[in-house]
């Protein structure tokens, strides 16, 4: 099996969304309108097998040293082929590559997470300036990482993360 990654392209949109249903059915992830995908499609990553896509995750700047890991996920018939672990390692190659020095995510997934040098935090890993500036985000992820009781009831994951890159 010859597993390639590439940037996603919006003609991988719909199998980002169809990749994600079933984790957004079980409410292990949040599930998006396809607009949000095709809005979003320059911070997706894909793995592909030959043409199909079969993997993707997503990387969002929230401020100029952190972003978010979002949408990371596999079609399950390739759970345990290593494809979500050097997906993450795109990202965090990406992530670098912007100049970050940190990576958050909101996830189910904490032993995933862990194994690949996050660990749970509590607050908010920004300065009050930045998260000011923050609160005038309309993105709902935004808003879960600032930890805010307005997204409380909706919140699918239910620990907060952040791995420091070096």
């Amino acid at each position: 099996m010859t597993i390639r990654f590439r940037p996603a392209r919006p003609a991988d949109v719909r199998a980002i969304a169809a990749i994600v249903a079933p984790y957004s059915a079980r409410r292990i992830l949040i599930a998006k309108e396809l607009i949000s995908y095709f809005e979003d499609v320059q911070e997706f990553i894909v793995a592909c097998e030959d043409e199909r896509v079969i993997g993707c995750g997503a990387l969002h700047v929230l401020w100029d040293d952190i972003a978010e890991i979002r949408t990371l996920a596999v079609a399950e018939e390739f759970l345990g082929a290593g494809v979500g672990h050097r997906l993450l390692g795109k990202l965090e190659d990406r992530a670098r590559s912007l100049g970050l020095k940190r990576l958050f995510c909101l996830t189910f997934e904490v032993d995933f997470f862990a194994r690949h040098g996050f660990h749970p935090i509590a607050g908010t890993p920004v300065g009050m300036d930045a998260f000011q500036e923050m609160l005038r985000s309309h993105d709902d992820g935004i808003a879960e990482f600032l930890d805010l009781a307005k997204v409380k009831p909706n919140t699918l994951g239910n620990t907060r993360m952040l791995k420091e890159l070096y």
